[in-house]
């Protein structure tokens, strides 16, 4: 889902076996994420190359294409699916008032290791406090981040 709830098709390269959506609900309860993210550090279905893509974000870089198309930003809250969406308390919704973005502070503060509720925190803060400047600053810190591959998977 992208800005003001529209839906667009986000690129990325296959980092998952065909089939992973279908073998989610098996895995539903070794989730390491909440009630609305479905993470697992470990998750069976990423594939050996998948790993290293995402280790290195490269996984990531099809979504200049979306940037190039308008659906998103270079900066932003992370696009959610449609499903986690549904789930939203009404609060987070405001992360829809902005392009969803390649990179944001969730990026820089933690990756995948983040908490929903911290997640959600960065994202409205970043939709609530713009500026040219954090962008710029969140750009620079996200490649070290993507350099050091913590929180990564």
């Amino acid at each position: 889902m992208g800005l003001k709830h529209t839906r667009f098709t986000m690129l990325k390269f296959r980092s998952m076996v065909v089939d992973a959506e279908a073998q989610k609900h098996l895995l539903l309860e070794q989730s390491e994420g909440n009630d609305v993210l479905f993470k697992m550090k470990a998750d069976p279905r990423v594939t050996r190359t998948g790993r290293l893509l995402r280790r290195c974000s490269l996984d990531e870089l099809p979504q200049f294409i979306n940037v190039l198309r308008g659906d998103m930003s270079i900066v932003g809250p992370r696009p959610p699916l449609a499903s986690e969406v549904d789930e939203y308390d009404d609060a987070y919704h405001r992360r829809l008032l902005v392009k969803p973005g390649i990179t944001g502070l969730w990026q820089i503060q933690g990756r995948s290791d983040l908490s929903w509720e911290d997640s959600v925190r960065l994202d409205l803060y970043y939709v609530e406090n713009w500026s040219l400047s954090s962008d710029i600053g969140i750009i620079f810190r996200t490649l070290r981040a993507v350099t050091v591959g913590a929180g990564a998977y």
